[in-house]
């Protein structure tokens, strides 16, 4: 699949975004697309002592009918900074690398991203820094529409498909 993908916007996205990308040399991350709920443009999970532990990005409201997912804007009114924070500290605090990987991870979370957008490219980006993956990722410039083109990803990578 060298090339070119589309992918959705994720946040801390799941394994199958990286594999799906491991062989592409360009990413498009749809920047126009009305915001879907349940998805994981916003939530992600982790692995905690109980199991499964679903962390969500709260958003406002208002924003979510018919708003494109570049214009979502992130809801500071919880703490969900600390919230994820602390999951991850105590999920992973024993790992190997945990403290090499998690201050830049802390970083980008602790920032008052206004765009839940601009949040998850910058976490992508970071995140394909510390698997050496060397491409481009662009935000699209318009919207596409699904076509079920094999280098789609859009809508093939959900919570809700297993």
């Amino acid at each position: 699949m060298p090339g070119k993908i589309l992918l959705s916007t994720a946040y801390l996205a799941p394994v199958e975004f990286f594999s799906a990308i491991s062989l592409a040399d360009h990413i498009f991350i749809e920047s126009k697309e009305n915001y879907l709920k349940q998805t994981y443009r916003n939530r992600c999970y982790i692995l905690s002592a109980h199991g499964p532990q679903l962390l969500s990005v709260p958003v406002y409201l208002g924003s979510i009918h018919k708003t494109p997912i570049r214009d979502i804007r992130i809801d500071y009114s919880k703490r969900w900074q600390q919230v994820h924070l602390r999951a991850m500290t105590a999920s992973y605090n024993s790992s190997p690398y945990f403290e090499y990987y998690f201050e830049n991870i802390e970083t980008i979370i602790s920032k008052d991203h206004e765009f839940l957008f601009d949040l998850n490219l910058e976490l992508m980006e970071l995140i394909l820094k510390f698997l050496k993956y060397k491409l481009t990722v662009s935000p699209t410039s318009d919207f596409e529409p699904v076509d079920n083109h094999k280098n789609d990803f859009r809508y093939k990578i959900s919570p809700k498909i297993k």
